[in-house]
């Protein structure tokens, strides 16, 4: 297992703004604890808050992720020597179709089953342009209560994507959504993972304004729910659900918002993670 810090981190802006906070900080919930009860009903129905976002924004919001043909291109491509004609992927927490249509139209060989809990979600994959069933299979699961197998045959998956997804899922339940995922996988399958890192400037702007659910996650203004992972943390979780790390780093990078003459630390864990036998 490679452990890499894959950028340099940048010099820390909010620090200048909130002294007190640091990224290790930010691990005990003693700090910006609010009311567990104050955000139980976000925690409980995830699945309305993302469909009202995805009603609210459509496909706008977020944008598509070409960068996934440079840094996980061996993982989708099938090998000269192999005898296998296609791959197939699933992605978990598909969106609006972000990761499903850069990866397709890249890699015309792939066959991708897409789900997400919002039923909102789902309906715009399968309204995209792109969208053909010969390509896609897009479906309504909450991979943290319904069963995979119901949409997908055990070990049938290549590969697995969690772009930015499991950071939406409360802690307690990402090890049965893992675990789901397992069983679905093929035995020295592969998931690929990027989500939000602790100490990145969304989370300081969180917890400044007391939004904090339980430690390392929160509820955004809209209702929907963020967890920040640090590399100990993703590691164990992988771990005691079966899954053998390959690479697991932190990037980080600075960005200026010149409206508001702010420098903003956006700090992200991109992982690699192999499907043991069990």
């Amino acid at each position: 297992m490679r452990a890499a810090s894959l950028s340099a981190t940048a010099p820390s802006s909010w620090q200048l703004r909130f002294p007190s906070i640091n990224a290790a900080s930010l691990e005990w919930p003693q700090l910006f604890t609010a009311s567990a009860n104050r955000f139980q009903k976000y925690e409980r129905n995830p699945s309305k808050y993302w469909s009202d976002f995805y009603k609210r924004h459509k496909n706008k919001f977020f944008k598509d992720r070409h960068y996934l043909k440079k840094q996980w291109s061996s993982y989708f491509t099938i090998d000269d020597t192999s005898n296998e004609k296609r791959k197939v992927v699933l992605e978990v927490g598909c969106g609006a179709g972000n990761t499903i249509f850069p990866l397709v139209a890249t890699f015309p060989n792939l066959f991708v089953h897409a789900c997400d809990f919002s039923p909102q979600a789902v309906a715009l994959v399968q309204a995209h342009e792109n969208y053909r069933a010969d390509q896609v299979n897009a479906f309504v699961c909450d991979v943290t209560a319904d069963d995979l197998r119901n949409n997908i045959s055990p070990s049938s998956i290549d590969v697995v994507t969690l772009i930015f997804a499991l950071s939406s899922v409360s802690p307690g339940q990402m090890t049965f959504a893992l675990k789901n995922i397992k069983r679905v996988l093929k035995p020295n399958g592969f998931v690929l993972l990027r989500d939000y890192a602790i100490g990145d400037f969304a989370q300081v702007m969180l917890s400044s304004k007391n939004q904090m659910i339980s430690k390392n996650f929160y509820v955004r203004g809209d209702g929907t729910c963020v967890f920040y992972f640090s590399e100990a943390s993703l590691l164990n979780l992988f771990k005691n659900v079966g899954f053998g790390a390959v690479e697991v780093g932190i990037c980080s990078k600075q960005i200026e918002n010149r409206s508001k003459k702010v420098l903003m630390d956006r700090r992200w864990i991109q992982a690699e993670f192999c499907n043991l036998f069990d």
